[in-house]
């Protein structure tokens, strides 16, 4: 059996890619294919198509209201799904060289008018790892203070018409069960932030923490 603290993921660099190419170079991200050899005894090697993506983060933003902890979620609209979804506040890593949590800095300002000061690594994971290499980190943000009005971002596209709501953190879990919230960085983010405050905020991780990505 693993022992406490050693259930861990790891990289895994021993698999032989004999090939690589990219089928498909998009706007956001690239499909490639790649044939890797599995095992070192075997003849031919397999192929496996993916999502080559940049990574992102995304941000559980916590504030105190009159029932207890409060989450921020925007309601935007993803057209692959044609679904008007509740989320938070995410963006990609597409700026080279940008610090992780300056980019987690970044989507709360600009997609929710919102600065914080107390900033702590909720928890990671790969959205799709059989069809893309997208980690995501999401960020937990606390002692949050609005943007002046002056100082906000000025959205476009979908995110022009995003609404914002404050839930409690309890409502937004049994929502999650419920099977009424369905993002991905919403679902981990609430259910991991409500595990954390459970054990007084023990698991969480500094901002410059470990990252497998």
């Amino acid at each position: 059996m693993t022992a406490p603290g050693e259930l861990a993921d790891a990289k895994d660099a021993g698999r032989e890619v004999v090939a690589h190419r990219t089928i498909h170079a998009g706007r956001v991200f690239d499909l490639v294919g790649e044939e890797v050899r599995l095992h070192p005894d075997d003849e031919k090697p397999v192929v496996r198509e993916y999502l080559d993506h940049p990574g992102a983060v995304a941000v559980v933003a916590l504030r105190d209201g009159e029932a207890g902890e409060e989450i921020l979620l925007i309601r935007q609209y993803r057209h692959p799904v044609r679904a008007q979804l509740w989320e938070v506040p995410a963006g990609l890593l597409d700026v080279a060289g940008e610090d992780y949590r300056a980019a987690a800095e970044r989507e709360l300002y600009e997609e929710a008018d919102l600065r914080a000061a107390r900033w702590d690594v909720l928890v990671d994971y790969f959205t799709s790892p059989g069809g893309s290499d997208e980690s995501l980190r999401v960020y937990l943000a606390r002692d949050v203070t609005d943007v002046d009005g002056d100082e906000r971002h000025e959205r476009e596209d979908e995110e022009r018409d995003m609404a914002t709501v404050w839930v409690p953190l309890d409502e937004a879990v049994m929502a999650v069960h419920a099977g009424r919230i369905h993002n991905p960085s919403a679902v981990v983010g609430i259910l991991a932030a409500a595990s954390a405050r459970a054990r007084g905020w023990a698991p969480l991780r500094p901002t410059d923490a470990e990252w497998l990505r």
